[in-house]
């Protein structure tokens, strides 16, 4: 992983954990290290998608489809 990706992920799990904690200077970093702006927006916007989607399943009692089991990608 490059130290690229890493700063996004680390940005990426701040929104997804606390996202009223992100800072000017979270965002800084990811644009000093090459980020654009509408590719960090992209990053929050998918990123948000999914926790949405998630508390939305979680909220209905949806199960989980087992698509990572079906792809032998877990153990």
């Amino acid at each position: 992983m490059s130290p690229a990706e890493r700063v996004l992920l680390d940005y990426v799990t701040k929104v997804t954990e606390a996202a009223y904690r992100t800072t000017n200077e979270d965002v800084q970093k990811l644009r000093d290290h090459g980020w654009t702006e509408p590719q960090i927006a992209e990053a929050v916007y998918i990123t948000a998608m999914f926790a949405f989607f998630n508390r939305v399943a979680d909220a209905f009692g949806i199960a989980p489809q087992g698509y990572l089991e079906m792809n032998g990608l877990t153990k």
